[in-house]
């Protein structure tokens, strides 16, 4: 750690014959998660191409929005483990080791703050029976989600914080490490408990008003139930989230203190990698509710009419 930037550090895993065991399944998870979010892309716009964009449902919109912050993520990051696993060496030069840290901290900093405004809305939605405006187009979200990152990581590289950290490039591993912690472990630990607060506290009031509204019928009824449902399908993105960070949070907290496992390094490298994967699998779920509601519409109206 003497040296005076991340290149004075050894390649991860390269002495102890773990050099492959963290790049070959952080590429495999990469290459899956980014096959996953161009096919959600795809089948977004396939299946709505007689509506625009901007008129599709909000979950809709999410999952495409959260599924081209996985491509660019995952395009960065494999050419980051590709490098590294070709060369066994540190990113040269040193600029192009910076677009790759500059490219991950927008990217997973902007999930990150996606992903909590899915979780205010949507307590909001069942507390207040109103939804956060996003402008017209969204341009409110858009801006926030990418502009505030993106501000953040020209000032990474206006201080020389961006380079290799040993594993991969981001915020440099010797005179990088205070402003990684705040740009991403301090957010991600933050994102994490808010967002356990926002969801339980969402959940507990669905339940108790689930129970109440069981059985009745009524204009109110049929509205609150619609925000119920609205708020499950926008809690799955927040369930992702937490099955794709929880490593990475624990890791930077963990770094303060002692060096990390090799097991939770793992984790780390396994599970920030499948954000793909697991916003696809929310996107099925959204769609076969989709379905059910329909198919339920439909068999309503085919009895009504008989």
């Amino acid at each position: 750690m003497g040296g005076k930037d991340g290149y004075s550090l050894d390649l991860a895993g390269l002495d102890n014959g773990q050099f492959y065991i963290i790049h070959v399944p952080a590429l495999t998870c990469i290459f899956l998660s980014f096959i996953s979010a161009i096919c959600v892309i795809v089948v977004s716009f396939k299946k709505k191409s007689y509506k625009t964009f901007f008129s599709w449902s909000r979950s809709e919109r999410f999952v495409v929005y959260m599924a081209i912050c996985d491509c660019l993520f995952n395009v960065a990051h494999t050419m980051d483990h590709m490098h590294i696993a070709i060369t066994k060496d540190h990113p040269h030069p040193k600029g192009i080791c910076i677009f790759y840290g500059f490219m991950l901290a927008v990217f997973i900093t902007a999930q990150t703050l996606m992903v909590n405004i899915v979780a205010i809305n949507a307590f909001m939605l069942i507390f207040f029976r109103k939804q956060i405006n996003f402008g017209k187009n969204d341009w409110r979200l858009l801006t926030y989600i990418f502009a505030v990152p993106t501000v953040g990581g020209i000032i990474g590289i206006a201080l020389d914080q961006m380079g290799p950290n040993g594993s991969f490039c981001y915020f440099d591993g010797v005179n990088g490490k205070q402003m990684g912690v705040f740009f991403t472990t301090v957010p991600l630990l933050a994102v994490l408990f808010l967002n356990s607060v926002f969801y339980g506290l969402t959940y507990f009031r669905i339940h108790q008003e689930g129970k109440r509204l069981k059985d009745t019928v009524g204009d109110n009824a049929a509205s609150v139930k619609g925000a119920h449902k609205a708020a499950k399908t926008m809690s799955l993105f927040v369930t992702a989230f937490f099955i794709q960070w929880w490593a990475m949070a624990i890791y930077g907290a963990w770094q303060l203190v002692e060096d990390v496992p090799q097991l939770l390094f793992q984790a780390v490298t396994t599970f920030s990698n499948l954000g793909g994967v697991l916003n696809g699998i929310v996107f099925i779920i959204i769609k076969k509710r989709q379905n059910t509601t329909e198919q339920e519409s439909k068999s309503v109206t085919q009895t009504t009419k008989a």
